[in-house]
């Protein structure tokens, strides 16, 4: 087990206060014993391009249809939702976590495997984090950039050494890794760490380079 930090209980959407589901994130359990999972950044709008909820419908399906499970952050609405939608209708496991501001404002998904509401942002994103063996970005907003540097930034403390990947559908990630590249030439960011960021156009072969990324090759094993 790797200890992180403590914080504040979550409780899974209907639990009781105090009942044996509320659990303390931050404690990383290596090989419980479930299926590879996860975790995804994206919008909690569809953007204006039509392809992004399509390339992000394809990753949902693709995730199902090798038996991993999705950590996400538990929304209906916009790219959020397709995605949940999709790893659903190929029998996927989902787990959500939302901080009950957002359940206050109707902003649940209900019908996923798994609704986990905590007390605020930062405690679900330490959830998320949690429970996940692989972090990946798609097309977002600033909320989803945030929480792509901040798994990267954690491992580059040396954390984790969970991948973590983009998916790059239509170029939506060029610029950034643009000012990423800037960022090594001017000294402020190591190359390793640079090099840690795995990229995807599609679903395929961005989930090939998770699981060829170090640390998860024994874990995913050779069914995908």
């Amino acid at each position: 087990m790797v200890s992180w930090a403590a914080c504040r209980p979550f409780v899974r959407h209907g639990a009781a206060a105090g009942d044996s589901q509320a659990c303390h994130c931050w404690a990383r359990t290596v090989g419980g014993g479930h299926s590879v999972r996860v975790c995804v950044f994206t919008g909690a709008s569809r953007g204006s391009r039509p392809g992004h909820a399509e390339a992000v419908e394809q990753f949902g399906s693709e995730l199902a249809h090798r038996g991993h499970g999705l950590v996400y952050g538990g929304g209906h609405v916009g790219l959020m939702g397709v995605l949940a939608d999709a790893v659903l209708a190929g029998g996927g496991e989902v787990i959500g976590v939302i901080p009950q501001q957002l359940m206050d404002r109707e902003l649940a998904h209900h019908g996923i495997s798994d609704l986990q509401v905590v007390p605020d942002m930062h405690v679900r994103k330490a959830q998320m984090a949690q429970q996940a063996d692989a972090f990946v970005a798609m097309p977002g907003g600033i909320g989803t950039m945030e929480e792509l540097f901040e798994v990267w930034t954690w491992a580059q403390l040396g954390l984790h050494s969970k991948p973590i990947g983009a998916l790059n559908v239509h170029g939506f990630f060029d610029h950034l890794l643009a000012f990423c590249d800037q960022l090594v030439g001017d000294g402020f960011l190591p190359a390793a760490s640079r090099a840690h960021l795995v990229l995807g156009t599609d679903a395929v072969a961005l989930l090939d380079a998770l699981k060829d990324a170090r640390g998860l090759v024994d874990r995913w094993g050779s069914g995908g």
